[in-house]
């Protein structure tokens, strides 16, 4: 069998939407007609069932992206792909030690989804020390890094003191041609479809992260003028202390947990609002998804991306991080007076599976024309 063109390292760390949104360059890279090594560690994941004709998986059997390094050197010594593509902050690392050991050509391309900055930020000067020194140990042997908007590529450089010309901007792959068809998949829940108080949507893993604490806060005091049901579709470790503070607020009987589900669009397409709480993100796969659904939004201005997908609040508000009083008036202000949906999608035009795919390949094969 000839080489690989590409591998992509990732780890499958949960159902977030690093997974999706690499899934999503691999199956547009196999449309391309590209033969691609889909390299995990924790192949464990929801996000991984059936894959495209030309995408073959290989499970690494680790469990931690520093453990990978011996299995992938074998990797890349047998298969010698042309690119590889590895995507989170170790497992870029795990690529670079892997080929050093190896010992074979292979082009290098990073993808970092996540403002590390706010990511660290309140931790110890040594944990924060222990994350960055590494990325500035290793980063340097990249031949490129890709972030997903542009304050992770400002984060990014000034973390790794990469120059500009080795980190670019690539949006994220987040309109699919499948996104209208899996929306109008049945409704999943009776609160979608009996005519009965509107539904407004938060997804994401229940973590400290996404700040769904401050969202239950916000609709409790969005009930007193605007009565309405919440969803917030994920899992994770905090669904016993929102519970517990769904409890306190008398929300139970107005809200839902349904945990993760594979095709969220089902949920967000009947949404009368779709609202993102995070404390810090890279760039919001679920704001750009609720947006080119025509679902209007509101989200915090936390680092980075909602203020870059918003346009500085042209398609929806953006409130301080942690401010529930903000986060409800800008609530009721969106219920309110909605954008009209094909203005809404106007937001998220740049972000298709098509633009992100030509745009990755020009990187990781740029001896060879691009789709």
């Amino acid at each position: 069998m000839s080489r690989p063109d590409l591998a992509v390292l990732i780890s499958f760390s949960g159902e977030g939407g690093v997974e999706r949104m690499v899934l999503n360059l691999v199956d547009g890279f196999a449309a391309a007609g590209l033969r691609v090594d889909l390299l995990a560690i924790r192949a464990d994941s929801a996000h991984l069932g059936a894959l495209p004709p030309g995408v073959h998986l290989h499970d690494l059997g680790v469990r931690h992206s520093g453990l990978a390094v011996p299995a992938l050197a074998r990797y890349l010594r047998r298969e010698r792909p042309r690119a590889l593509l590895a995507a989170k902050d170790r497992a870029i690392r795990a690529a670079v030690a892997a080929r050093a050991l190896a010992r074979v050509p292979c082009r290098i391309v990073g993808r970092l989804g996540t403002n590390l900055s706010a990511a660290l930020e309140g931790r110890a000067g040594i944990s924060r020390w222990l994350r960055v020194a590494p990325m500035r140990l290793f980063y340097p042997y990249v031949d490129h890094v890709v972030a997903v908007s542009a304050g992770v590529a400002t984060d990014t450089r000034a973390l790794t003191g990469l120059p500009a010309g080795r980190c670019s901007v690539i949006r994220n792959p987040v309109v699919m041609p499948r996104l209208a068809e899996l929306a109008a998949a049945p409704a999943p829940h009776p609160w979608l479809a009996d005519g009965g108080d509107p539904v407004i949507l938060g997804a994401g893993r229940l973590t400290e992260q996404k700040d769904f604490a401050t969202l239950l806060r916000a609709f409790a005091q969005v009930q007193a003028a605007y009565p309405a049901r919440l969803v917030i579709l994920g899992e994770g470790r905090e669904r016993k202390a929102l519970e517990a503070l769904a409890g306190s607020l008398g929300l139970r009987e107005r809200l839902l947990l349904p945990g993760f589900d594979p095709n969220p669009y089902a949920w967000m397409c009947r949404a009368r609002l779709f609202v993102l709480s995070s404390a810090w993100e890279g760039s919001p796969n679920v704001l750009t998804e609720a947006l080119a659904l025509g679902v209007p939004s509101v989200a915090t201005d936390c680092p980075s991306g909602p203020r870059e997908i918003l346009d500085g609040g042209r398609y929806g508000a953006l409130v301080p991080v942690g401010d529930d009083a903000a986060l409800a008036r800008a609530m009721l202000a969106t219920l309110a007076a909605p954008l009209l949906a094909d203005t809404l999608r106007q937001a998220v035009a740049e972000y298709t599976q098509a633009a992100a795919v030509t745009a990755y390949l020009r990187l990781l094969l740029p001896e060879t024309a691009t789709p």
